[in-house]
C-alpha cells in the first residue's frame, strides 16, 4: 500500500503541479482545499474536477467559515486590528485556520505526509509548516516548489509532458480572496512607489451617489445591517457587497514579514475596515479610558501574533479571555455613510453609553462638581510638577 500524502490545494499552477509530482514519489494524493469565504459552490467543483483530472485519489473541500469567525474574525473585531493601522489581516488571519483543518485531515485518514505550494519567498510557507510541526510533528512536510525551486515555465512543461495541457495564462495580478478580505499583488506592489491601476482590484465602482447605512453590535458582534437581524459571516458578505460597489476599503499595507524582508500588498477590505471603524467608535463611548487604553496594546500584540504564525501561543487565548470580558456593555447601533472611495463614521446609539448628560455637557455645563471644586483639583495634580521644576530650575 503506498503511503498517503494530504496535499493543501488550491487548483492553481503550483498545486496542480505538486499532485502528479508527488505521484511519481510513491505516493497516494489526497487534495484537501479548505474555504474561509474565499470562493463559490461553482468554483470549488471546478478545483474538484482539476484535482480528480490530475490524479488525485480523492478530493474534499473542508467548510472553515464559521470556524474561522468564532476562533479568528471575532476577536479581531473585538480588538479593532488593523496591522500598521491599515491592515485588517486579510489573509494572513486565515492561513492558521486553513492549516488546522488539513492537519485533522491528515489525522483523520491516516496520512504519513503533508504537502502544500508554497515558495521559499513568502510567509505563508512558515504559516503552513509551523502547524503542521506543532499539531502533527510526526508527519513528514513536503514542500515542492520551495524544494525544487522551479520556475513557472518548468512547472508548464513539467504538466504538460505529463499530459496536461490546462490554460495556464498568468493573470497580471494576484488575488487571495477570504471572507475578511482580498489581498492584491503585482509589479507596481514590488516596488515602493508603484501605485496599482484602477483595473487591478476585484471589484469596480459602480454606485457614485451617497449612502447610509446603521450596523447593529451586540456585545461587540456585528448582528443587525439597517435593523434586519442576521449571524455575522453574512452580515460581513452583504457589507462586502454594499460597500465594494464604492471602491470602499482599497488600501496598500506595509509590512515586516516573518521572515525578515519588508513586503507590499495591496487590498480591498471594504467590511471589515467598516466593522472595525464602527466598533471602536462604539467602544470610545462605552468603555473606560483604562480599558481602552490597554485594549490597545494588547490588541496590537494580538494581531502582531496572529500575522506571524502564532495563534498556538498560549497568550493568545489569554488575550482572548481578555478581549471577551471588554465586549458585555459594547451594544447599540452605528451610522455609517458610504460614498465613492469613502466611508464615515457618523454617530453611533447605546444604551451603554458613558457620555451621559446627567453628569453634564462637554464643554457647556458640569452637574457634578463645581468651578472651585476644579482649581482644588488642578492644584493637587500639578504638585508632582511643581517640585520637579523647583528642584531643577534649568
Amino acid at each position: 500500500m503506498k503511503p498517503k500524502v494530504v496535499l493543501a490545494f488550491s487548483g492553481g499552477l503550483d498545486t496542480s503541479f505538486c499532485v502528479p509530482y508527488l505521484m511519481e514519489k510513491g505516493l497516494e494524493v489526497h487534495t484537501v482545499i479548505v474555504n474561509t469565504g474565499g470562493f463559490s459552490a461553482e468554483e470549488a467543483k471546478k478545483i474538484e474536477e482539476r484535482a480528480i483530472r490530475l490524479g488525485a485519489s480523492s478530493h474534499t473541500c473542508i467548510d472553515a467559515v464559521d470556524e474561522y469567525y468564532n476562533r479568528g474574525i471575532k476577536y479581531l473585531i473585538f480588538g479593532n486590528v488593523l496591522k500598521n493601522n491599515t491592515y485588517p489581516l486579510s489573509v494572513s488571519s486565515e492561513r492558521f485556520f486553513q492549516a488546522l483543518s488539513i492537519v485533522n485531515f491528515v489525522k483523520k485518514i491516516g496520512a504519513e505526509y503533508v504537502a502544500h505550494g508554497s515558495t521559499g519567498a513568502g510567509n505563508d510557507q512558515v504559516r503552513f509548516d509551523l502547524v503542521f510541526e506543532v499539531l502533527a510533528p510526526e508527519v513528514n512536510i513536503i514542500a515542492p516548489i520551495r524544494e525544487l525551486g522551479l520556475s513557472r515555465q518548468e512547472e508548464i512543461d513539467y504538466l504538460k509532458n505529463k499530459g496536461f495541457d490546462f490554460s495556464w495564462e498568468k493573470s497580471k495580478y494576484s488575488i487571495n480572496q477570504g471572507i475578511w478580505g482580498t489581498s492584491v499583488g503585482g509589479v507596481e506592489t514590488l516596488s515602493s512607489a508603484g501605485v496599482l491601476p484602477e483595473e487591478a482590484y476585484p471589484s469596480q465602482i459602480t454606485d457614485h451617489g451617497v449612502e447610509r447605512i446603521v450596523i447593529g453590535f451586540d456585545k461587540g458582534e456585528p448582528v443587525s445591517l439597517n435593523g434586519e437581524k442576521m449571524p455575522p459571516v453574512e452580515l460581513i458578505h452583504i457589507l462586502h457587497k454594499t460597500a465594494a460597489k464604492y471602491g470602499i476599503g482599497r488600501d496598500v499595507h506595509v509590512g515586516d514579514t516573518i521572515i525578515g524582508t519588508k513586503g507590499r500588498v495591496a487590498f480591498e477590505a471594504p467590511a471589515p475596515l467598516i466593522i472595525v471603524k464602527a466598533h471602536h467608535l462604539l467602544e470610545k463611548h462605552v468603555l473606560t479610558k483604562q480599558q481602552l487604553y490597554w485594549k490597545d496594546q494588547l490588541s496590537n500584540w494580538y494581531g502582531q501574533l496572529m500575522h506571524e504564525a502564532q495563534y498556538l501561543e498560549p497568550v493568545m487565548r489569554n488575550i482572548e479571555v481578555f478581549l471577551d470580558d471588554t465586549q458585555k456593555f459594547v451594544s447599540g447601533e452605528v451610522e455609517v455613510e458610504l460614498r465613492p472611495y469613502h466611508f464615515a463614521v457618523l454617530g453611533c446609539s447605546s444604551t451603554n453609553d458613558l457620555m451621559n448628560s446627567a453628569f453634564g455637557s462637554y464643554g457647556e455645563i458640569n452637574k457634578s462638581f463645581s468651578g472651585q471644586d476644579v482649581v482644588g483639583f488642578t492644584k493637587v495634580i500639578s504638585n508632582p510638577l511643581k517640585i520637579y521644576y523647583t528642584v531643577h530650575k534649568d
